[in-house]
């Protein structure tokens, strides 16, 4: 039988587990992924019952488009990954570098969805063209508006590396950030199949 002190040696010794950030930004996660969750949802009602018309539409989306922005996406989530684990080891001016490069591809995503959305809109295809393409810039605009409210929380998250304004043991505000932008990452995973690839 163990000794209060032996107890208490290895309490001490063990890393105490928890949970990344706060649980404010995961209760916003998961309440913003049930409003996405019951949009998705909805979509797919209505492509149950128009198939035809949800088919066809979908061959006038470009998939090259959706492929590299996922790439985008992908490579800007891992920078952010990138980022915080050397803001943990206390190697600000390369997080800086991290955090730089997902803003990067932060802006390249909203450059290509930019693009994208003229091509559309030159051709004469809109919000109102048909059920399928509400659900097309709907979906894909409030994506974007996340998109860009994540590159401003990447601002602040580069100049708090630049002030180093930060606990390395606990940097709860890089969790939060990088929370958030894997989570922007993680809706575009399904956006991508659901309107581009899904037949």
């Amino acid at each position: 039988m163990r000794s209060q002190t032996d107890i208490q040696s290895v309490s001490v010794g063990e890393p105490t587990r928890r949970l990344p950030g706060v649980e404010g930004v995961w209760v916003f996660v998961a309440a913003d992924m049930m409003v996405f969750a019951l949009m998705f949802g909805s979509f797919m009602v209505s492509r149950h019952q128009s198939p035809a018309l949800f088919e066809a539409n979908r061959h006038a989306l470009n998939p090259n488009f959706g492929g590299v922005n996922t790439l985008i996406l992908l490579t800007s989530s891992w920078f952010a990954a990138l980022a915080l684990e050397s803001v943990r080891k206390s190697r600000f001016v390369l997080a800086q570098r991290f955090i730089g490069g997902a803003f990067l591809c932060g802006l390249a995503f909203m450059v290509s969805k930019g693009i994208e959305y003229t091509v559309k809109l030159n051709a004469g295809i809109s919000l109102t063209t048909n059920e399928f393409f509400m659900y097309y810039f709907t979906l894909t605009g409030i994506h974007l508006f996340h998109v860009v409210a994540g590159n401003v929380v990447l601002v602040v998250l580069w100049f708090r590396a630049r002030s180093r304004s930060c606990d390395p043991e606990r940097p709860v505000v890089f969790e939060c950030g990088a929370i958030y932008w894997h989570f922007v990452d993680l809706i575009w995973m399904i956006l991508f199949p659901l309107l581009y690839l899904m037949r």
